[in-house]
């Protein structure tokens, strides 16, 4: 999760004291266990789970639910994923046991099943199973990165969704996001950014933040379209979604072809917009772009600069946050700045 606290600011681990803002809201809320609903289940079954959640001793129980994953009935595999899935949601001390019990194998197994709810249930038992850290490297390590792809783009949109959770969890450690982006999840991400509802979106754009601290995967999601869904995302204030994407895209601007897909996409009018009318976070957000943007490129500040982002860059220059103003005030100084030869010339003539 995001912290802030004073100037700095930091999520998953990485710091990011240049877009931090000074309020206590986070931009990306993480991708916690399954948020999908109980199934049903017989009363019986109901009892059964009840007991061994609140009982310190399910050991017995996780060890046959083990076995039933491997049995050759769909439906018996179905309830025993059903029930880890349960038990590794609902307490966080059963995630190790049943790892340790041998179910992570039999579980990958059924993330490439073509019964698309047997799938749906793998990948969310395996969700929740990630969100202990001592079961990331094991998961990762037994084959589970291209199946969760495989999820990603064949699954139910719950299957969907929780894939990208997962995937997220597996990138928390450094050594999976190569893994993850070589396996083809970039672009299946990108297309949940687009196309998903508003929890896939949301899902897509947290694992894309921690993906995207990778060059190959900046690489890869540019490539595979990323600017238009961002852009879009950006631009609708109704949707909820104006901070991640704009967190998103702040990975993502060092890479020249980046810029240039922001541009090509009408990148610019909605970042001057944002810093007109968006809030603190995201006014800072935007005027922290549009100054990486701006730095090496005189073609780039004359677009912002005609796009009449001067205006409210000197009202944030005075009300903004500390580091807001810092910044407008900056960029205000690069778009003053003569944009050509000539200009210049006539410039020290007038001086001297």
């Amino acid at each position: 999760m995001e912290k802030e606290n004073g100037a700095n600011f930091s999520y998953m681990g990485r710091n990011y004291s240049d877009l931090c803002v000074g309020d206590d809201s986070s931009a990306f809320s993480d991708c916690n266990s399954d948020r999908s609903g109980e199934f049903p289940t017989a009363s019986s079954q109901s009892r059964r789970l009840l007991i061994a959640s609140a009982s310190d001793n399910s050991d017995d129980l996780i060890r046959q639910l083990v076995s039933d994953l491997e049995s050759c009935s769909i439906d018996d595999q179905k309830q025993a994923a059903m029930e880890i899935r349960l038990l590794a949601k609902n307490k966080s001390e059963n995630r190790l046991k049943i790892a340790k019990a041998g179910a992570v194998k039999p579980l990958i197994s059924l993330l490439s099943s073509s019964d698309l709810q047997l799938q749906e249930y793998g990948v969310t038992a395996i969700l929740n199973l990630s969100l202990c850290d001592e079961n990331k490297e094991l998961i990762a390590s037994s084959g589970a990165i291209k199946p969760l792809v495989r999820a990603l783009r064949t699954g139910t949109s719950t299957a969907k969704e929780n894939a990208a959770c997962a995937l997220l969890r597996l990138s928390q450690l450094e050594a999976n996001k190569v893994a993850i982006g070589r396996s083809g999840a970039i672009p299946l991400l990108v297309s949940l950014l687009e196309n998903g509802g508003f929890r896939g979106k949301k899902d897509a754009s947290t694992a894309l933040y921690s993906l995207c601290s990778v060059r190959e995967n900046k690489i890869r999601a540019v490539q595979a379209g990323i600017m238009k869904p961002l852009v879009e995302l950006m631009a609708d204030f109704d949707a909820n979604m104006v901070d991640k994407s704009a967190y998103v895209l702040s990975m993502l601007v060092s890479l020249p072809e980046a810029r240039t897909a922001l541009v090509d996409e009408g990148g610019i009018p909605v970042l001057v917009e944002i810093i007109e009318v968006g809030s603190q976070r995201q006014k800072e957000i935007a005027v922290a772009i549009l100054l990486q943007i701006c730095e090496d490129s005189v073609a780039y500040r004359t677009l912002v600069a005609r796009e009449g982002a001067i205006p409210p860059l000197v009202a944030l220059s005075q009300s903004g946050t500390n580091r807001a103003k810092q910044k407008a005030e900056t960029l205000i100084e690069l778009l003053r700045q003569p944009r050509s030869g000539g200009a210049a010339a006539r410039a020290s003539d007038v001086s001297t």
